[in-house]
C-alpha cells in the first residue's frame, strides 16, 4: 500500500491505481421500483480519467434503469492489496463504434459473440464525480490479529487509509 496521499492530485492518482488494479467491480443502479441493484461488471478502460466504460446489451435491466435514473455507484475491491474504492457518478448509454473498437477485448466474446458488431451492443459511460477509498496497512492475518487484540484490550486497531476525492 502506498503512503497516504498528500494532495487532491495524489488522492486522484491513488483512486486511479486502485481502479486499474481491481478491474472487476460492482455497478449499482437504481431500479425502476426505487431499490438499489448491483451486479458485477468488467471495466474496459485501464486509463481512468474520470470516466469508466462498460459494454452492455441495450435491452438489459441496467441500461433501462440508468435511462430513468443515471445516478450510479461503482465499487472496486482489490483483495491482494486490502484496498477498496467506491465511485459515485452519472451514467449514460450509447453506442460509439470507434470507442467500442478501441475498448474491445477478446474475452468479451463470451457475452458479445459478434464483437463490436453484436446486435444490441451498447456502451455505458460513467462520469465519476466523487470517490472514497480505503486501504488496510496489513494483510488479512494481521488484520484478524488486530480485531482479536481489540476484543481483548478494547483499543481500536490501527486504521488504514481513508480519503474522499472529488473529480
Amino acid at each position: 500500500m502506498s503512503s497516504e496521499p498528500t494532495s487532491a492530485a495524489d488522492a486522484r492518482r491513488r483512486v486511479t491505481e486502485l481502479v486499474r488494479e481491481a478491474r472487476i467491480c460492482m455497478l449499482t443502479t437504481i431500479g425502476l421500483d426505487g431499490r438499489l441493484v448491483s451486479r458485477p461488471m468488467g471495466l474496459q478502460a485501464a486509463e481512468f480519467d474520470g470516466d469508466l466504460w462498460f459494454f452492455a446489451h441495450a435491452d438489459s435491466a441496467k441500461v433501462r434503469q440508468l435511462r430513468v435514473n443515471p445516478e450510479v455507484n461503482v465499487g472496486f475491491s482489490d483483495q491482494r492489496n486490502n484496498a477498496w474504492v467506491s465511485l459515485s457518478g452519472t451514467a449514460q448509454e450509447g453506442y460509439d463504434r470507434a470507442r467500442a473498437e478501441q475498448l474491445w477485448n477478446p474475452l468479451l466474446k463470451t457475452w458479445f459473440p459478434d464483437g463490436p458488431d453484436t446486435p444490441g451492443l451498447t456502451l455505458i459511460k460513467v462520469h465519476v464525480s466523487s470517490a472514497e477509498y480505503w486501504g488496510s496497512p496489513s494483510g488479512t492475518v494481521v488484520n484478524l490479529l488486530g480485531f482479536a487484540r481489540t476484543a481483548v484490550t478494547g483499543k481500536q486497531p490501527r486504521a488504514g487509509q481513508n480519503r474522499e476525492v472529488t473529480f
